[in-house]
């Protein structure tokens, strides 16, 4: 577990942090984001990247937001998964994973984020995520049950397609949060958004929602570098549109079989809980 894993669950004294947000729309919540004042910072301890947690307030709400300012690039990066050439660890890609995500209408999987100069210094602000049970790693560890076995592989299988769509290198049980009501929300994908456009573990692909299948199918190249300007370029993009087509060609070669439908739930189901503390 590195560097964010856990970062919306860290465990701090009550009072140390911002109280529930308010019902919010969209565009309320990412101005917020960029304009409110911060009043209070904290250091994340089990991170490498220097990212911190802040309490932004309005005057009228005050709510806590994860900053991530690395922007780092490698021609040669020995990790835990083996060497990766042409590395890169960028804030961007946090913004561009939310931006991608509302295309695809996965906003409900991946927390709202902006981008915003804290300092002198631009990253990743991204909405602290409310409601959060635990983790993926404490869930594995303590031998926790979902409730609802069917819906838990349902937003798996979600997961993993958007994973495989983005060329996610670092998704770790860290940093797979699980809201009171079981929901899985994806956070931390500075190490996404690679130029390959072969998929990076097609043996993930299992099955995939009908409706997210529509929605990559109707990508098109200069919409989504449109959408993404500024955190991917044109041929990160082109990556992204690559990978999109070996999933399509998958699943439609499946067929019904692999094929499903989810009842997305409203985003304010997982936005607008109690804040974690």
């Amino acid at each position: 577990m590195r560097r964010s894993a856990a970062l919306f669950a860290l465990v701090v004294p009550a009072l140390l942090f911002a109280q529930p947000a308010p019902p919010m729309s969209r565009e309320a919540m990412a101005s917020f984001l960029r304009d409110a004042k911060i009043t209070r910072t904290k250091d994340i301890a089990n991170g490498v990247t220097n990212s911190r947690r802040l309490t932004l307030s309005d005057g009228a709400v005050t709510h806590d937001a994860h900053l991530q300012t690395i922007d780092q690039s490698m021609t040669s990066f020995q990790g835990n998964r083996g060497t990766e050439l042409n590395f890169r660890d960028s804030w961007k890609y946090n913004v561009a994973a939310f931006r991608l995500a509302e295309m695809l209408d996965l906003d409900y999987m991946v927390p709202l984020s902006v981008e915003r100069t804290v300092g002198g210094s631009s990253g990743a602000l991204t909405w602290w995520c409310d409601n959060v049970k635990f983790d993926e790693g404490k869930r594995v560890k303590d031998k926790i049950n979902p409730p609802d076995l069917t819906d838990w592989n349902n937003q798996m299988f979600i997961l993993r397609v958007f994973d495989q769509l983005i060329y996610n290198t670092d998704r770790n049980l860290g940093n797979m949060l699980i809201t009171g009501d079981w929901r899985i929300v994806m956070i931390d994908h500075t190490r996404a958004f690679r130029l390959m456009k072969q998929l990076q573990n097609p043996k993930n692909l299992a099955k995939c929602e009908r409706g997210l299948l529509a929605k990559m199918k109707a990508l098109e190249e200069n919409q989504v570098f449109e959408r993404t300007k500024g955190y991917l370029t044109r041929e990160e993009v082109r990556g992204v549109l690559g990978r999109r087509d070996l999933i399509v060609q998958f699943f439609e070669k499946g067929g019904d079989a692999l094929l499903y439908d989810y009842p997305r739930p409203q985003t304010p189901k997982v936005y607008w809980g109690a804040q974690s503390e």
